[in-house]
């Protein structure tokens, strides 16, 4: 069944409330304000994401500090790409993108990241569940998007692509010859780096 504006609306915040008095050519005004509305989330999440893999790659340590170090530095300038690209897909579909930290603080509906100086397999831990926030996230907008705007989906999935090989990255260090990732079924940041610091599965 085809996603109308109403059921897109539905799925994501208050953040874009006005209709652009111009959008893309094939949309209505109200279809392009839905779509830039759905995707300022995006954004917020993206400016939260390359700033918390920042201050991962400042407060790793560890027998592991190296390579986890070097590892997260082209994720960071990966996601502060994606947000560019987002950013000017709402302003191309009429609106304003919000890029302030306001903005991420007063619209995100996730938790502020919580671990801080930590050893490296504690912070992939963590990272481990960030990352299934964000692909979760970012593939349920590609799909509310889908028949609205093709554009716009394609971008997503192009994001996607890379987001879930870094987080391949992440979980590789977490993963037992079985198979089995450390961090099992956490639920929170903060257990899932205790699981992943002890090797429990």
């Amino acid at each position: 069944m085809a996603t109308t504006t109403t059921q897109l609306t539905q799925n994501t915040t208050d953040a874009i409330t006005t209709e652009p008095s111009y959008t893309v050519p094939g949309l209505t005004t109200k279809q392009g304000a839905t779509v830039a509305q759905a995707l300022q989330q995006r954004l917020n999440m993206y400016n939260d994401l390359h700033l918390t893999l920042k201050h991962v790659h400042w407060n790793v340590v560890g027998p592991h500090f190296i390579s986890v170090h070097q590892m997260i530095d082209p994720q960071v300038e990966i996601v502060r790409g994606y947000a560019d690209e987002v950013a000017e897909r709402i302003a191309t579909l009429g609106s304003a993108p919000q890029g302030t930290p306001g903005a991420i603080v007063a619209q995100r509906d996730w938790d502020e990241y919580s671990i801080g100086r930590a050893g490296a397999i504690e912070h992939l831990g963590a990272l481990d569940l960030v990352y299934q926030g964000v692909i979760s996230s970012v593939r349920q907008v590609a799909k509310d998007v889908e028949e609205i705007d093709p554009v716009t989906n394609d971008l997503l999935i192009g994001h996607l692509h890379e987001l879930e090989q870094f987080h391949w990255f992440v979980r590789a260090h977490l993963e037992n010859a079985g198979g089995k990732l450390s961090t099992g079924n956490a639920r929170t940041e903060t257990s899932a780096a205790q699981k992943s610091s002890t090797g429990a599965v």
